[in-house]
């Protein structure tokens, strides 16, 4: 066997070629047979960072709105992300199958999700008429699939995973792979003989995901969440990849392990000690005031002193909510809180017309028709006066009293968590990030169990139904959140154990035959070593080739220049750092294989 460090001119080429690379996969690849378009120039479709990026670095290609081809270098990179989910799926004892993408639509009705999921449902019909619907995700598939196939207790647990493409009509498809129609996940299923197991299997899971972040080089934070369309009684969790471009908002903890997507939060009521007026409530005239921003400024008043009043409509039925002025309404508690409506948005004006007898900007909480349910944030009775809505145009009360004045029928938390708020586990001020959901994890229950009759004979000869866990991974969405974590001015900063090559070797001039028989025996010493090398043999300038380099973001740079080998060395250069370092070309394979190491260990 070679050594691991030689000279350069003891590589036998003949002899490097007798043994072959150890690992599957193309290891190595000259830039000059590489596909790898890249641009100059930012595209204009492209509105964040990691598309911008991807587009440039020539790793996908739009093929229409919300659809991308994967070109060589993104694929890699998707096949790398792909082998850590299934190497910590597998190490949990999860076992790999494949589902239909096309699900018929009997299941979907039979779950009760055909109507519920909404447009975002791909649905078609076949030759015969028959309905189907691109899967989203596949709750209703295994579930029917082990409905089938399991009868005793004996065949459980199980954690049944796939890596698939999945499909949803988004109304507006943007940032790249971020929010496209078409995307990649794993998604894995677990089917438990009772709570206590399912909380074992939501642990394995849990615990898998953190490694996997860990592993592909991504700074992560597990926060609590709303389960959404998927479902379930139980509790859920989403891994969020920490980027200022992040869609959601979390709230953290910086002196315990809490954190929480801010649309689950829970808030703790705070009072605003005010002076309180002395007098009855007061009708006030207030033209052409709407907002609570043109009510606080027309009556000189903060805005912890004003009550939002809203009419929102749940499919067919009509509310009010109350909420105090300066805080933000969360319409996902609204809906959890009362039951969880298809379809949850603010009345129309005409409907404010007809029901309280004013426009939008007036409504108020005081003398509401009997027939109006009305439901209040948990700070809105602890409100000493306020100012509302008189459910008159263009006037509002003043000095109300919500505790008697108001009628409230339930009192809920309905708002959004602020950071500077008390921690409810230690009470220390809460921190805010902007995060990139990647991989999410919930807690089923017998929701999907129940409703396709999965069920399993316990020992004592009795029938019971499976309880579920469902756990997904965004994998081709890793991709865009490690870009919008790892990025600089010149382009993407890989993390090395997803980088679609490690280390570039660049020949500053093809005119040097000197320089590019050194380039061409480091190849193939590279090889030898297991190391992941493209080699740059265009006749381009090193200008070039240096800013194509970047902007892929390979991890290492190997440059071979004419005055630096005239002294037997070459320069390695470490992208996420910028560090640059004389290295002799005996020693420089020697130290990049280290440097690798030392980052793809976990």
């Amino acid at each position: 066997m070679m050594p691991l460090r030689m000279s350069i001119h003891e590589i036998n080429i003949g002899a490097i070629h007798e043994f072959p690379v150890q690992r599957k996969g193309m290891f190595h690849m000259r830039v000059s047979q590489l596909l790898n378009p890249t641009l100059r120039e930012v595209p204009a479709e492209a509105e964040v960072i990691s598309h911008q990026l991807m587009v440039r670095a020539g790793l996908i290609r739009k093929s229409a709105s919300g659809l991308y081809t994967y070109l060589p270098l993104g694929l890699r990179v998707l096949r790398k992300i792909e082998t850590i989910v299934r190497e910590e799926m597998d190490a949990k004892g999860g076992q790999e199958l494949l589902m239909p993408i096309m699900q018929p639509a009997e299941l979907w009705k039979e779950s009760g999700r055909w109507d519920v999921y909404g447009d975002e449902l791909f649905r078609l019909k076949d030759r015969h008429n028959r309905e189907f619907c691109l899967g989203p995700t596949h709750e209703e598939i295994i579930t029917d699939l082990i409905r089938g196939e399991v009868r005793s207790y004996k065949q459980l647990p199980l954690l049944l995973y796939q890596i698939q493409n999945k499909y949803r009509d988004e109304r507006r498809p943007r940032f790249g792979l971020m929010r496209g129609r078409e995307f990649i996940m794993k998604d894995l299923y677990s089917f438990d003989r009772d709570e206590a197991g399912l909380a074992e299997s939501y642990q394995k899971m849990y615990d898998a995901y953190c490694r996997i972040f860990a592993r592909c080089g991504l700074a992560y934070r597990p926060v609590e969440a709303d389960a959404g369309a998927i479902g379930g009684t139980g509790g859920t969790h989403e891994f969020m990849v920490l980027a200022d471009s992040g869609e959601n908002a979390v709230v953290y903890c910086p002196e315990c392990s809490y954190a929480a997507n801010v649309e689950k939060a829970e808030c703790r009521p705070q009072v605003i000690e005010v002076a309180s007026p002395e007098g009855q409530r007061k009708l006030v005239f207030t033209p052409n005031v709407r907002t609570i921003d043109e009510l606080s400024g027309f009556l000189a008043v903060p805005k912890t002193s004003l009550v939002k009043s809203l009419l929102y409509q749940g499919d067919e039925k009509l509310f009010l909510v109350l909420i105090r002025g300066d805080r933000e309404l969360n319409e996902i508690k609204l809906n959890n809180a009362l039951g969880g409506f298809v379809s949850l948005e603010l009345a129309s004006p005409e409907d404010v017309k007809k029901i309280l007898g004013c426009e939008p900007g007036s409504v108020g909480p005081v003398e509401v028709p009997n027939e109006l349910m009305v439901v209040a944030d948990e700070e809105v009775p602890l409100m000493k006066k306020a100012v509302c809505g008189a459910n008159k145009a263009n006037h509002h009360f003043v000095d109300a009293v919500p505790s008697i004045e108001f009628r409230i029928d339930q009192v809920l938390d309905l708002r959004m968590m602020e950071q500077g708020e008390a921690c409810l586990k230690c009470g220390a001020p809460l921190k805010e990030a902007r995060g990139i959901e990647v991989g999410q994890v919930f807690k089923l229950g017998t929701k999907y169990s129940k409703a396709l009759g999965a069920t399993f004979l316990d020992p004592d000869g009795e029938e019971k139904a499976c309880v579920m866990g469902c756990y997904g991974v965004g994998v081709s969405r890793s991709i865009a959140a490690a870009i919008e974590q790892n990025h600089d001015d010149y382009g993407i900063i890989w993390p090395m154990p997803i980088a679609p090559y490690q280390c570039i070797i660049v020949p500053v001039s093809t005119k040097d035959s000197l320089v590019v028989e050194t380039a061409d025996k480091l190849y193939l010493e590279f090889q030898r070593l297991g190391v992941e090398v493209v080699l740059d043999d265009r006749d381009e300038r090193a200008g070039v080739k240096f800013k194509d380099a970047d902007l892929v973001g390979y991890p290492l740079r190997v440059t071979i220049g004419s005055k630096t080998l005239a002294n037997g060395q070459v320069e390695l250069r470490e992208r996420k750092t910028g560090e640059t370092h004389l290295v002799t070309v005996e020693e420089v394979a020697g130290q990049v294989k280290t440097i690798i190491e030392k980052e793809i260990s976990f």
